[in-house]
C-alpha cells in the first residue's frame, strides 16, 4: 500500500508538471485566436458586447485562450490520468483504453449539449425580461465567464457515470451505496450547481442541476451493470 502511494504521488507530481507546461504554452497559442473565437460566439449567441474596464477586453480574451487550452488538452490530460490507471493502479490496457474512450466522448458531449442546448435557450430564457426602457449591457470578461464556466463546467459533470463507476471498479464504493446515500447526493448536486452556475439564480442552477442528477442515477445504472451486477439487481 505504501510503495502504491508513493508510486501515485510521484506519477502526480510529474503529470502536474506537465499538465502545468502544456498549458501555458497552448494558452499562449490560443491567445493569439482568441478575438476570432470571442467574434464566433458573440455571433453564435446573438450579443453585442461592452466592456467597463481599461483591462477587461484584454482579460476576457486570456479567459477564452484559458478555457479553450483546457479544451484541447482534454485528450492529452485523460491519456496520462489513464496510463496512471495502468502503471499505478495496476488496470490492464483494454480498460485504459475504454476509460479514455468513454471519459472523452462523455466530456465533449457535455460540451456540446451545454454549448447547443443549454446555453442558447438559458441566455435568451434570461434575455427575454429586456423591455422598451430596460435593455442590457453585458460585459465581455462576464461573457466568457459565463461561457466559460458552463462549457467545461459540463464537460467535466458529464463524467460523473465514468467516475462512479471507477469507484465501484476500485472497491471504494457499490452501487448499492450510491443508492442508499441518494438524498445527500442530491443535496450536494444543489450546493455544486450553486458554486458552479456564475449568476446563481434558480433558473442557472436548474439548468446544471438537473442533468447532475440524472447523471448520477445513469451513474448508478451503468456501475451496476459493469462492476456488480448482483448488487444492482438487489435493489439500489
Amino acid at each position: 500500500m505504501a510503495k502504491t502511494l508513493v508510486r501515485l504521488l510521484k506519477y502526480l507530481r510529474r503529470f502536474l508538471l506537465e499538465t502545468a507546461i502544456s498549458f501555458a504554452v497552448i494558452t499562449t497559442i490560443m491567445y493569439l485566436l482568441a478575438p476570432r473565437f470571442l467574434a464566433f460566439l458573440q455571433s453564435h449567441f446573438q450579443q453585442h458586447l461592452a466592456f467597463f474596464g481599461v483591462l477587461e477586453p484584454m482579460l476576457a480574451l486570456l479567459k477564452l485562450s484559458s478555457i479553450g487550452a483546457l479544451m484541447l488538452l482534454a485528450p492529452w490530460i485523460l491519456w496520462r490520468i489513464s496510463q496512471g490507471l495502468v502503471d499505478v493502479l495496476g488496470f490492464s490496457r483494454k480498460s485504459s483504453l475504454m476509460f479514455i474512450l468513454s471519459a472523452l466522448l462523455l466530456f465533449y458531449t457535455g460540451i456540446l449539449f451545454c454549448f447547443f442546448i443549454t446555453l442558447p435557450f438559458g441566455i435568451n430564457f434570461l434575455l427575454d425580461y429586456q423591455s422598451e426602457h430596460l435593455r442590457p449591457v453585458i460585459a465581455v470578461g462576464k461573457f466568457v465567464n459565463f461561457i466559460g464556466l458552463f462549457l467545461i463546467g459540463f464537460g467535466i459533470i458529464f463524467e460523473i457515470p465514468l467516475i462512479m463507476t471507477l469507484l465501484c471498479r476500485l472497491k471504494i464504493c457499490t452501487p448499492k451505496f450510491f443508492g442508499r446515500y441518494r438524498r445527500y447526493a442530491i443535496l450536494i448536486i444543489a450546493m455544486m450547481a450553486a458554486i458552479l452556475t456564475p449568476t446563481g439564480d434558480i433558473f442557472n442552477m436548474a439548468m446544471m442541476g438537473i442533468p447532475l442528477y440524472v447523471l448520477y442515477e445513469a451513474g448508478i445504472i451503468i456501475a451496476g451493470m459493469i462492476n456488480h451486477p448482483s448488487a444492482y439487481l438487489d435493489k439500489t
